[in-house]
């Protein structure tokens, strides 16, 4: 009985300490957009309790319970987690990654919530969702740490939640995490008219780099992110550190399909069209060699964004000309892919998956012919996404890779400071 009563406590006291938190969320309140307007469920199930939050462009409401608002976003979590994250004890990425934490509704909007209220003592939020404005896009971008910056970018289909757990790991190893929408992926937002090729989406980054008054960073892809990725190291060298390359959608060699490809229109995008959820999940547990290393939260949220964006005609278009584009891009002759890989300059790591059912490891023979001086990893039992497949392990080549860059880039400056200044 004694227990039982010292539980109670317990429990009400850690209650009384979750309420508290969630009254001090209106005066912390950074605001929002013009015309913003969300409204959050955070349900804590150890205390088996739920809060609305309704954020609009200057005002934050709390109350214990819900109304009959449709919530845009419902955040579960358990109490304790709740209150670390409250106090920045953690971010929200890193109670993602400890799977403390689900969310489901718009990604976007469950990112946002974070970084819209200061932390105690008038800190900066850990996490900041914005959307960066260019001519005719919006590019929605996570940031989150301090030090040098890392670009992370995702593939065809996918959106920046592919890098959720890997933004969160690099921000504990000490750096500045950028992680991007491309336009007409996920929320960002692009022209209908506009090509979706690798050309163009490393032109978009490097705006955006300008933007965001970026000189130089190191940038991490997977799939056609890998392909933009070496795309923006072959155009501008000088604004590009360290390239890794995680399954990259390189030129096919055989092109069987070439005719058939050629054919297919993007316009078709147009017409009003949905891809059934089982199907889209299907697609993306394809992609893993072990099914069972996508923990079912993560696929979730990967489903759930996909089937938001592809409700928008534009972003179908931008999906099947990007995927158009991947499909015939040249390998050889002028202008071919292979050729101009040759002429890389920024320091790359190849990773490859043996199961990777799209992009096949064997393409690592044609990297190392063009390209001898890569450094290429094939990680085996691996499928087309290492860092949701293999997260530990392709994290740390990340970091291996990046700071292998940064000493080498640096080695001169501390020579010359050693040796001092020269006379004759």
């Amino acid at each position: 009985m004694h227990r039982r009563v010292q539980r109670v406590s317990a429990t009400s006291t850690l209650l009384d300490e979750v309420e508290q938190a969630f009254r001090t969320l209106p005066a912390r309140y950074l605001g929002a957009a013009r015309g913003f307007d969300a409204t959050y469920h955070v349900r804590l199930g150890d205390v088996g309790h739920c809060f609305e939050v309704r954020c609009t462009e200057s005002v934050a409401r709390v109350r214990k319970g819900t109304c009959r608002r449709e919530p845009d976003v419902v955040i579960g979590t358990d109490a304790r987690t709740w209150l670390r994250l409250r106090a920045g004890e953690l971010s929200g990425l890193d109670a993602f990654r400890e799977r403390t934490l689900h969310a489901r509704g718009l990604v976007d909007l469950a990112l946002a919530f974070e970084g819209m209220f200061r932390l105690p003592n008038g800190r900066d939020p850990i996490i900041r969702v914005h959307d960066v404005h260019l001519k005719g896009r919006r590019i929605s971008t996570l940031t989150t740490g301090d030090g040098p910056d890392v670009l992370l970018v995702h593939g065809l289909g996918a959106a920046k939640t592919s890098f959720f757990d890997t933004a969160a790991a690099l921000r504990q190893q000490g750096y500045r995490v950028h992680a991007i929408d491309l336009p007409g992926f996920g929320s960002s937002r692009g022209p209908a008219t506009a090509p979706y090729s690798a050309p163009w989406f490393a032109e978009t980054v490097l705006e955006w780099m300008d933007a965001q008054d970026l000189e130089r960073v190191h940038v991490v892809g997977n799939s056609m992110g890998g392909r933009v990725a070496l795309e923006l190291g072959l155009r501008a060298p000088e604004r590009v550190g360290g390239l890794v390359l995680l399954c990259p959608a390189v030129a096919f060699v055989k092109r069987g399909l070439h005719p058939l490809v050629r054919l297919l229109r993007p316009e078709l995008g147009l017409l009003p069209h949905k891809i059934a959820r089982p199907i889209v999940a299907r697609q993306l547990f394809s992609m893993f060699a072990d099914p069972d290393a996508l923990d079912p939260s993560v696929a979730d949220i990967a489903v759930d964004e996909f089937q938001n964006t592809y409700t928008s005609a534009t972003a179908r278009i931008a999906f099947l000309r990007a995927a158009r584009n991947l499909s015939l891009d040249a390998p050889f002759g002028p202008g071919g892919f292979y050729p101009r890989l040759a002429g890389l300059a920024p320091e790359a790591l190849f990773v490859w998956g043996t199961h990777d059912p799209l992009i096949p490891a064997g393409f690592a023979r044609h990297v190392r012919q063009w390209l001898p001086g890569a450094r290429q990893v094939v990680l085996e039992g691996c499928g087309h996404v290492p860092q949701i497949e293999r997260p530990e392990e392709t994290t740390a080549l990340i970091v291996e890779h990046l700071r292998r860059v940064d000493r080498r880039r640096t080695a001169p400056d501390l020579r010359l400071r050693a040796d001092g200044p020269r006379t004759r």
